[in-house]
This record gives C-alpha cells, sequence and structure tokens, in this order.
C-alpha cells in the first residue's frame, strides 16, 4: 500500500511555495515482497520521468532518453528511414514516428519510414510497422531492407541483455549484444547514417569503440538526463556512417547530467 507524505512547509498562508517538499510516495514493504521490489516500486512510483510518460502518452519512461539524445544529434529528421532493435514496449518507435514524420501530420516536410523489430509482439503503433524477428538471424538485413524497400539511414537500439545479477557478467553481455548490433547496422545502414546503442560502463568499450571508429566519423558517448543516475547505462553515438571505407575517425567522451 502507497501513501504521501510531506514535512510542514513553514510558509504559512503565502502561495509563494518556498519550503515545500513535493508530495512523496512512500510503499510500505508487504508480505512476499522483497524490499528491492518495495524500493523499486517506490523509486518508479516518484519517477518524474514515469509520470511524465504516463501524462504524455508514452509507453515508458526510456522515450525521453532518445527525445533527449535526439536533441543533441538531430538524426531522427522528417523523412528518415529508422530501424529500432529491440523495440518492445515501444516508447522508441512512438518518438521515431513523430519526429520523422512517418505519418505525414507535417506538411511540407518528408515522410519517413519507422521499422521496429523484436522477439515479441509489440502492441501496434501508428505510423511504425513491427515485425517480429531475430535481428542476429543470418537473412535478417535483408528482410530488414526488403521491408524499408532500401538502406537505413539510422539504427538504435536500446537493448539490454538478460541481468544476471553480476556486475562484470552483464557489462561484458551488453557489449557484445552492442557489436551485434553494430555488425548489423554495417549491413543496413546507408552512407552517412547513424548508430546509436546502449552500453554499461564497465572498462569493456575498448573493442566496441575500436569496431566503430572503423566505420564512422564521429563516435561519442553520452549519458542523458532521462538516465538514472545510479545506472551505469550510457548511449553510444556513432555519425557519418562511411560504408565500406575505413578511415581515422573522432572519438569523444562528452560526460553529461544524470539528472
Amino acid at each position: 500500500m502507497a501513501k504521501k507524505t510531506t514535512g510542514k512547509s513553514g510558509a504559512g498562508k503565502g502561495s509563494s511555495g518556498r519550503g515545500q517538499r513535493d508530495l512523496r510516495v512512500k510503499v510500505k514493504t508487504a508480505r512476499g515482497r522483497k524490499l528491492s521490489s518495495t524500493l523499486w516500486l517506490e523509486r518508479q512510483l516518484n519517477d518524474p520521468y514515469v509520470k511524465r510518460a504516463q501524462a504524455e502518452g508514452f509507453r515508458g519512461r526510456a522515450a525521453f532518453k532518445i527525445l533527449e539524445i535526439d536533441d543533441k544529434f538531430r538524426f531522427l529528421v522528417p523523412g528518415a528511414r529508422v530501424v529500432d532493435l529491440g523495440c518492445a514496449p515501444g516508447g522508441w518507435l512512438q518518438v521515431a514516428v513523430e519526429r520523422v514524420n512517418a505519418l505525414g501530420e507535417k506538411k511540407g516536410k518528408k515522410i519517413g519510414t519507422v521499422l521496429g523489430v523484436d522477439l515479441q509482439e509489440v502492441e501496434p503503433v501508428a505510423g511504425a510497422e513491427a515485425h517480429v524477428l531475430d535481428f542476429m538471424e543470418d537473412d535478417a538485413d535483408l528482410k530488414v531492407k526488403d521491408w524499408l524497400g532500401g538502406r537505413a539511414d539510422v539504427v538504435m537500439s536500446d537493448m539490454a541483455a538478460a541481468s544476471s545479477g553480476h556486475k562484470q557478467t552483464d557489462h561484458l553481455r551488453i557489449i557484445a549484444l552492442c557489436e551485434t548490433a553494430a555488425q548489423f547496422a554495417f549491413d543496413v545502414l546507408d552512407e552517412g547514417g547513424t548508430f546509436v546503442a546502449k552500453v554499461l560502463a564497465g572498462g569493456a568499450e575498448g573493442e566496441l569503440q575500436k569496431l566503430l571508429k572503423q566505420k564512422f566519423t564521429k563516435v561519442v558517448n553520452i549519458k542523458p538526463p532521462a538516465s538514472r543516475s545510479d545506472s551505469s547505462e550510457k548511449f553510444v553515438v556513432a555519425t557519418g556512417f562511411r560504408g565500406s571505407v575505413a578511415g581515422e575517425d573522432e572519438t569523444e567522451d562528452r560526460p553529461e547530467s544524470e539528472g
């Protein structure tokens, strides 16, 4: 059971609100529920991004991560062809549909295409096409290019491997997953394209960075404000896909507000 608590403000009857505390939901530990589950639930109930997602109709707080990343790098432009790997529950698809003008609601702007793939069925998102597909299959890239009617401008991924509870193991797993997603992106991206993927900080990113530097003109690591401060996740943003041309690239770590 949850209840809201607030402290004495000492502000009298004035309307300035200075000294007032925001109402915070406290969750009591129920019989049969672990403390960790109770703390997670309390964090969810008090997370401003969770509340914003509910208010703005997004399927999860993760939508704000791609919104904030795109606000900086502007790769989800009208007319862009976008592939979202591991697209469930669909929050990133929702953002992409609006920004690339997949529904044609921005008059005079190019109409983009948004394609999502996942191992599970995803509730339909207006303006997006979602398929049940393992992107690691040998012919997955051919299927995606056929569905798109050509190559992609953006390949993005918010995927994470199943947690083992061991930090270093989880780090290695998500780096391996990200490297596989990058290889897929190499097969489907058009020249000049962008690759965005979630990683976990942990020391094994060097090979991933080296791999991306061979194919993109710039590689940036970013932790958007919507990414929780107690999480080791960050996102790699690789822009300017060179296709089969290898060369020297620029890599930079850009610390961001953890919000």
